[in-house]
């Protein structure tokens, strides 16, 4: 587990304006250290070549050119984000936002366009010598050079910038990245929760709003250096507010204490994907509503996102590394990510919003066949429950007596239909 400032830091890291900054203040210095080059080429034919008017030209050509292709970058990252927004859904669009890829584009362009910025000052200025003069054409060919690359593989990157399924695409690795790493480490590296002693001491919030990383490690020290116990019961991506307990204590903190336990609970206004594994498991649900919406009607969308949960789903049903379960903080108390939550999180609108579609039923019933022959008996349990549940909602809503029988001969396989469900259907 990483701690608290290093969880910040890596919030901060994806930023925009951290990585173009940082492309700015190396571009700076990039122009800048010319300067400072031994003066090994003074009094050479070489400088006369590549005299000052040379690079300037160069530099205001750069300078113009990566200021107008910046802000339509730009641009063209707004759109997609907007694009994202509507075709897919506005929690899916927070990653597009830190996508490497376009944050490097852009600040590769921005990068240049200050290196340009500052090469011409300094020109101007005659802050370099001669030798300086010929590092800084050579610097500035590098720099034509690299940009004329990220240009091209920007090029081919717009084609498929905010479209749905490329949106789907990140949502689904973010997803399969985050339950990855919980099923890896279920309990975050502390003991598993069993119950809370009715002797403990609750331990409540002063914000409200999303859990979006819990410290571990800090609620350890705590623990320890007080000789207790830490028995968390609100997980990344739990909703956080003043009258339920974040966790609860075998002994009463003081102040200082209690101060420190909620800070190891970092809470914002949104949930994020890296430590909440639901999260992506609701939006991936959102994007498939959203298609089946009236508006929209395109259940080929759904249709792929089941198969996308399923492939997703079947991660907590694989192998597991011999650690997993080892105990790192046997002071603190972490429950597991409930299998029944993740099935409601993701099948409930799904199934509500494409009960009236066959071909959404039919891939509905087909996803809880697989889930139900995984081996995990939680897995069929729940897939049993939902099959049923959407069965309903099918019956309800189809019309004809066909697509009916259709639904439950698909269901009959995974151990839901009935009698009474069959007897509904023939009225």
């Amino acid at each position: 587990m990483i701690s608290r400032w290093e969880w910040i830091w890596t919030l901060i890291t994806r930023r925009l304006w951290f990585r173009a900054g940082l492309y700015g203040i190396v571009a700076v210095l990039t122009a800048l250290v010319a300067a400072f080059v031994p003066p090994v080429l003074d009094n050479t034919d070489i400088t006369e070549v590549f005299g000052a008017d040379s690079v300037e030209d160069i530099l205001r050509i750069m300078a113009s050119s990566m200021l107008a292709v910046a802000t339509f970058s730009l641009g063209t990252m707004v759109s997609a984000f907007a694009a994202a927004a509507s075709t897919a859904t506005p929690r899916a669009s927070r990653l597009l936002v830190e996508d490497s890829t376009s944050q490097n584009v852009l600040s590769t362009f921005i990068g240049a366009f200050i290196f340009s910025l500052v090469g011409i000052i300094a020109l101007s200025t005659s802050f370099y010598g001669p030798t300086g003069r010929v590092i800084l054409f050579f610097v500035t060919l590098i720099v034509i050079a690299g940009v004329l690359i990220t240009f091209f593989r920007w090029i081919d990157y717009l084609s498929h910038l905010g479209r749905l399924g490329e949106t789907v695409d990140k949502v689904e690795a973010a997803t399969a990245k985050a339950i990855m790493a919980r099923w890896q480490s279920p309990h975050l590296g502390c003991a598993a929760l069993v119950s809370v002693p009715t002797s403990s001491f609750p331990l409540l919030g002063k914000r409200i709003g999303y859990i979006q990383y819990l410290d571990v490690s800090a609620l350890s020290r705590i623990a320890e250096t007080a000789g207790g116990s830490i028995y968390v019961v609100r997980l990344p991506g739990a909703f956080s507010d003043t009258t339920e307990p974040l966790a609860w204590t075998s002994w009463e903190p003081d102040d200082d204490e209690r101060a420190a336990l909620i800070n190891a609970f970092l809470i914002d206004s949104a949930r994020s994907f890296p430590q909440d594994p639901r999260f992506g498991l609701i939006v991936l649900s959102e994007i498939a509503s959203r298609a089946l919406s009236p508006g929209i009607n395109d259940p080929g969308t759904a249709i792929d996102i089941i198969g996308r949960v399923v492939r997703i789903l079947s991660i907590l049903a694989g192998e597991r590394d011999a650690e997993a379960d080892e105990i790192h903080y046997p002071s603190v108390f972490i429950p597991a990510v409930s299998v029944d939550d993740a099935f409601d999180d993701v099948f409930n609108a799904i199934a509500r919003d494409g009960a009236a579609t066959l071909e959404v039923g039919i891939r509905m019933q087909k996803a809880f066949r697989t889930l139900a022959r995984m081996g995990r008996p939680d897995f069929g349990d729940n897939a049993r429950r939902h099959s049923a549940l959407a069965l309903k909602r099918s019956l309800a809503a189809l019309t004809l007596d066909e697509d009916k029988r259709t639904i439950e001969a698909i269901a009959a396989e995974v151990g839901a239909g009935g009698d009474q469900a069959r007897s509904t259907s023939l009225k």
